[in-house]
């Protein structure tokens, strides 16, 4: 008979919780709030994700695969910030060019099907679009979470810091590009807006 691992073990009880390796750090400290965002920024990718699914046009499908993508690397992101220089093994995955690049080419591609943005634009269109504005949003937090990170400790990489930067990005333009694809008008902002008439 296969025992369970019991899924809670008492030991955060105190505010703290183990990086990879064993140290034990506050719960709130900056290294556990730069991971647990990136952790809240794929939990958020994953509610788009679950939009997409009411579709079958080749931008929703096309769009699911580099969500994918982006939650793998964002698991890799998360693992990365976890664990102390001392700790890393040989072949860790690490944000870097690879990680970059495929991005920019995502982002140029995608934005090559829009027209021109004129205006500012408010957060929503479809289900899919408003929730991509969301996780646009814990990004752009998450990558500030890192950044006041890495002014305290000089081992965390800048890299991680560009790849947030690139991918908040691309989560405006994907928000943008599957409004489109869906042919749900975005909502543009007006500097002459009225509230609505009275009764």
């Amino acid at each position: 008979m296969t025992k369970r691992t019991r899924l809670y073990t008492r030991a955060g009880d105190d505010g703290s919780t183990g990086l990879v390796g064993g140290e034990r750090v506050h719960k709130d400290s900056k290294r556990i709030e730069g991971y647990g965002t990136v952790d809240e920024l794929s939990s958020a990718i994953g509610v788009v994700r679950a939009a997409l699914r009411a579709h079958d046009a080749p931008r929703a499908l096309r769009l699911d695969a580099w969500l994918s993508w982006t939650q793998d690397t964002l698991f890799d992101l998360g693992a990365e910030l976890a664990t102390p220089p001392a700790k890393r093994w040989k072949d860790m995955p690490a944000m870097g060019p690879s990680q970059i690049v495929p991005l920019e080419r995502a982002i140029d591609e995608a934005d090559a099907d829009l027209p021109p943005l004129q205006t500012f634009i408010h957060p929503g269109g479809s289900d899919a679009g408003a929730a991509l504005h969301l996780a646009r949003t814990i990004c752009r937090r998450a990558e500030r979470r890192v950044l006041a990170l890495l002014r305290d400790d000089a081992t965390v990489s800048p890299e991680t810091v560009r790849y947030l930067n690139r991918l908040s990005d691309a989560l405006f333009v994907w928000a943008r590009w599957i409004n489109d694809g869906l042919g749900v008008p975005e909502h543009r902002w007006t500097s002459k807006a009225e509230p609505p008439a009275g009764d």
